[in-house]
This record gives C-alpha cells, structure tokens and sequence, in this order.
C-alpha cells in the first residue's frame, strides 16, 4: 500500500514525492507517460554530445531563497544570467528593452536620466489597464510595442496582444539602464550536470517507487493508494466535462552546428520575422566546451503538449468550473502548472508543491493548490 500515487514527474510531481519521501516518511509511487523523469526540464546529450533540452530552453531563476535552498539540495550550480537579443530593423538589440535597446535602434545618445522622459514622451497613456496591448504602449509607446511584441505575440499565441490578459506582456520588464540581463532576480544558475541528474537525486529515496511509460489511469484501480497527487492537466482529469482549456504547444528543431558559436547570446528573438519564435543555443546555457553547437528553433503551434494556458478571461471561467469539481474530489491534491491551470515558471512550481507539503503535513485536506 502507498500512501501517495503522484501523477507527473516533473517539477511538481517530484518537489513533493521527495518532501513526503523524506520528511513524513511517506511510501510513494510516482508515474509517467513519459519514458523519463523531470517533466520538461528534461535534459539529454545528443548524439554528438552536447547538453540539450528536449522542450526548450529552461533557464532557472527566483527571488526564493527556500527555493534555490531546497534545490541546492540535490545539484551543486553553474551561475548563469541569461541574455536575449532580438531582431528587429536589421539590428540585434537587448530584450527587455533598455538604454541601449532604443540609441541603437534611433541612433541616439542618451543617458539613463533621460530616458524615462523619452519613454513618457511616446506612450500612450491608459486609464485602464486590461490587455497586453494596453501594458506595452502605455510604457514604450505604439512603435515599439509594433516593433518588438505584436508579431512575437502574435505567433506565440496565435491572438494579437489586444486580444490577451495583461498578464502575458507584463512578465518582460522595461529598463532605462544599460542592464541586458532578461531577469533580475536574486538567484539566477543553472544545475551544474543538468536538470535530469538533479531530478534522479531528487527521486533517490527508498520510500519513491518510479514507474515511466505510465498513464496513471491504467493502474489507478489496481495500485493501492491512500491518496493521489495530480499534476496532469485539470480538464484531462475530469474528462473535458465542461470542454477543454485551451493551450498553445511548441514545435522544436533541433540542429547541431560544425561550428564552435553561433549566437553570441542564449536566445535571440525573432518578433518580425520567420515562422519560429526565437533560436536558442544550448552552450551559453550548460557551460559546455565543445567544439560544436546545438541550437533550437521554436515554432508556436495550436495542437501538441499543453505547454501554455492562454490567459484570456473566458478560459480563466472554463477553469473556475474545473476547480470547483477539483475542491471537491476526496483524496486527490491538484497541483501544477496543468492541475492549476496557471502560466507558472519553475521555481513557482516549486514554491507552490513546499506549500502543498507543509498543508499535507498540517493535515489539510485534498484540494487543488492556488
């Protein structure tokens, strides 16, 4: 008999077999449809053995410190600030927009002092803030955000800025300093050997079975369990009862380069141009010294691996009815970017499966995790 069956061996799934494993002395078992652990984070050497990321560049970061501590537990770090150019009027100028992003693009001289007043001088000013449209233009202006977010969102999405929550555009700050850096938070690295050893260090108890190739439905009736974990996406669980919550999927192609570098940064950004989204370049990334690369174009598609929640107010209603049928399912924890139907980054994730533990060991009751 286990105590918990947890479905989904990525961040959430794993942050919590552990925390149950090794602090309550729980017996768990923890499955996968997938044929290998850390969700997608998953990391693997290619053929000519380079570090890649089979769903896309992971670049971890938090302002957490009992994040990075508790994940300080089971990999030793690589520091690593990551930097994004984008291609925009010929050019390749830092994202987030800052100082030198607009004197290069408009052959300017400013300082940072002034910059503020340049930024106040093209917005747009709006008294109500309700689309990702209305976040951009009323900080950078119309040309910028044409320049630089409207055809990137618009392939991301598949919806023009006007048409999404604030909340999407919202997450790239606007800089008026030199700093190139695409995140400012306090712990910003990368696991030394990876995203998969640091997860099978994770899953490296006694009490944690590990079953992969797994769809929990097949042996959910037939594994005795006390209680269950779901990470996997809401409506899924619940049989679409109400229709499915839209989400956007990735398409990625890979290629491995006879050359040394290709990019002098991590990500370069293509809003205006091409079908793919951006091209990352997995060295920058890992530290690797190898005298060839691999890189990653991503394509934005409609159908595929849930990835992102499209965060519009009428499928934020559609969850609220999966979450009511979620609060009151006995013996089963909802918990996760899918479970939770939230645009959640890694170190979110963790957060909120430390907080589902300490819930579990006050003795909360089953419910889905906010």
């Amino acid at each position: 008999m286990y105590d918990y069956l947890i479905v989904g061996a990525g961040f959430a799934g794993s942050v919590l077999a552990e925390r149950l494993a090794t602090i309550s002395g729980r017996k768990v078992l923890i499955c996968d449809k997938r044929p290998h652990i850390a969700g997608n984070a998953y990391d693997v050497h290619d053929a000519a053995g380079l570090l890649i990321h089979q769903y896309g560049p992971h670049i971890f970061h938090t302002n957490s410190r009992e994040v990075f501590e508790y994940l300080s537990l089971f990999t030793p770090w690589r520091r690593y600030e990551h930097r994004v150019l984008a291609s925009v009027d010929g050019q390749l100028v830092p994202v987030p927009i800052n100082l030198d992003t607009v004197n290069r693009l408009y052959n300017l001289n400013l300082r940072s002092d002034e910059l503020e007043a340049w930024f106040e001088k093209v917005a747009e000013k709006c008294e109500h803030i309700r689309t990702s449209e209305d976040v951009v233009v009323s900080k950078v202006g119309r040309e910028l955000y044409e320049k630089f977010f409207r055809g990137y969102t618009r392939k991301q999405w598949d919806l023009d800025p006007s048409e999404l929550d604030a909340s999407v555009t919202a997450r790239v700050p606007t800089r008026t300093n030199r700093d190139d850096r695409y995140f400012n938070d306090s712990y910003q690295a990368m696991p030394l050997h990876g995203y998969t050893r640091m997860f099978e260090r994770m899953l490296a108890h006694p009490n944690i079975h590990v079953m992969l190739n797994t769809d929990y439905r097949e042996i959910v009736k037939f594994i005795p369990h006390k209680e269950m974990i779901y990470t996997g996406p809401v409506d899924a669980y619940f049989d679409y009862r109400f229709g499915k919550l839209p989400y956007r999927s990735l398409e990625f192609k890979f290629e491995t380069l006879d050359q040394e570098w290709l990019q002098s940064v991590g990500t370069v950004n293509y809003p205006n141009d091409n079908l793919y989204t951006r091209i990352s370049e997995f060295k920058h990334l890992s530290g690797q010294r190898h005298a060839r690369t691999s890189v990653v174009y991503e394509y934005p598609r409609a159908e595929g691996d849930p990835y992102y929640p499209v965060p519009r107010a009428e499928n934020q209603a559609l969850y609220k009815q999966y979450q009511s049928l979620a609060d009151a399912t006995a013996g089963v924890h909802f918990v996760g970017r899918l479970a939770t139907y939230k645009y959640y980054n890694m170190d979110q994730v963790v957060a909120q499966a430390l907080t589902l533990h300490q819930k579990i060991a006050n003795g909360a009751p089953p419910r889905s995790a906010e």
